[in-house]
């Protein structure tokens, strides 16, 4: 995977885009974008490769806990909740 290459204030990537745009694609470097020239970086151009890399381990993740959840259910260790009741606890 790759790795940062360099960071950049926000003023110089925006002056120059068109090349961190194609160091990350066809270079597979990483760009951190900071706010001033001493700023914590706040953004990054990265590769499509690592995007997708971040995409898959999402979903291996989430299938993971959802196999968790079931093998939980199938024990008898969890109980089902309804669809009205998952809502109200992610508005809570």
């Amino acid at each position: 995977m790759a790795t940062p290459a360099h960071e950049l204030p926000i003023s110089e990537a925006r002056a120059h885009l068109t090349d961190v745009v194609n160091r990350a694609a066809y270079a597979g470097e990483i760009t951190l974008i900071k706010r001033g020239a001493y700023g914590k970086p706040l953004a990054a151009v990265v590769p499509m490769s690592v995007l997708d890399l971040l995409a898959k381990l999402e979903d291996r993740a989430d299938i993971e806990a959802a196999d968790e959840a079931l093998a939980q259910y199938e024990a008898g260790h969890s109980k089902p909740v309804s669809h009205e009741d998952l809502w109200a606890r992610l508005e809570d």
